[in-house]
């Protein structure tokens, strides 16, 4: 069960980070799992009005951070070892939900696979799976 609540983990996101803009919005916060928001602005495109990979990659990112500190508290030095991502199709220039669900959460390690879809359409845009590397103690 989660440690955290939606509003802890949004309030974790902003002090842990307090240079980075409150771009993303925690939705829900479950077991093993959390789901994100990205408030698509132009910002967010690029040529063709899709959303920038890199933006999708950063989403992808967050939501599994969050979700690893849904289930075992604030860990602000929880670190990305490998992101893996997929995009499977164009997203339209909309929000993009990503749900994050722990697929192994050990004591050192934990992978998290992130599949992306714009507000909308079930269909996936992008899938990604990510390593953190969780600091002892």
């Amino acid at each position: 069960m989660p440690v955290l609540t939606v509003a802890q983990l949004q309030t974790f996101l902003v002090e842990a980070f307090p240079g980075a803009p409150p771009s993303y919005v925690v939705e829900d916060v479950f077991d093993r799992g959390a789901r994100l928001r990205l408030p698509v602005t132009d910002a967010h495109g690029r040529p063709g009005g899709t959303v920038a990979g890199p933006a999708l990659m950063g989403l992808a990112d967050c939501t599994a951070y969050l979700a690893i500190a849904g289930q075992i508290g604030p860990v602000a030095l929880a670190v990305t070892t490998s992101l893996h991502i997929d995009f499977l199709r164009r997203p339209e220039l909309v929000d993009v939900v990503a749900t994050g669900t722990l697929l192994k959460l050990g004591r050192r390690l934990a992978v998290v696979g992130v599949g992306l879809c714009s507000v909308g359409r079930d269909d996936l845009v992008a899938s990604a799976q990510l390593t953190y590397s969780i600091p002892p103690g």
